[in-house]
């Protein structure tokens, strides 16, 4: 029997052939991060399209994906985080804009559809300084508990009042014209009040 192989040696050459293969593939792998990372400032997605529009009296010009929805446009690209990502369907209403004065979910609107619009954010509604009057109101009828809806809830109600076309005469004129606005917190009295308060 040869005494120069055994299981002993069999296992230390086996160790040294898998760490000699791991440090061999990380450098490899290493390598071809370096000649294969590209960022999108350097060369642009390919398909690309020129979008131009406005977001809170602020003139801006990007190169998108077509297929970017103007939510994600305004967190990921503007670096506007105040528009929340609820549903992602256009059913919550916690992603409500105004688009030329009108509220609209921006997870159902493509952004390069906004070519030469007026957006407006929860950011460009109010400053911290001087509230709007929707913001003021929700804080003072504490009409948010987590705060994830609110500023759709806001940018709703505000454009809400701001149309004159929509008859407001009672309660269920107001809950019905809000009723793509949810709040999982339930606290629907409360931003009943707030619109109230704003609308009198």
């Amino acid at each position: 029997m040869d005494k120069k192989f055994t299981r002993r040696s069999f296992l230390t050459q086996l160790g040294i052939a898998g760490v000699t293969a791991s440090v061999a593939g990380k450098v490899q792998a290493e390598e071809m991060k370096d000649e294969n990372t590209v960022t999108e400032d350097i060369v642009p997605i390919a398909g690309s399209v020129a979008v131009s529009f406005t977001v809170n009296k602020k003139l801006h010009k990007l190169k998108l994906d077509p297929r970017t929805t103007l939510l994600d446009c305004l967190r990921e690209n503007l670096r506007l985080p105040g528009t929340k990502k609820g549903c992602d369907h256009g059913q919550c209403g916690a992603c409500t804009v105004h688009v030329n004065g009108r509220r609209v979910n921006s997870c159902l609107t493509l952004a390069i559809m906004c070519e030469g619009d007026e957006v407006t954010t929860i950011e460009g509604l109010g400053t911290p300084d001087k509230l709007h009057p929707m913001q003021a109101a929700f804080v003072e009828c504490d009409a948010y508990q987590c705060g994830y809806c609110t500023s759709g809830q806001i940018m709703s109600a505000s454009a809400l009042l701001a149309d004159k076309n929509t008859l407001l005469k009672c309660d269920a004129d107001i809950k019905e014209a809000m009723s793509g606005n949810i709040c999982r917190c339930g606290a629907y009295p409360n931003i009943l009040a707030a619109i109230k308060k704003v609308k009198g």
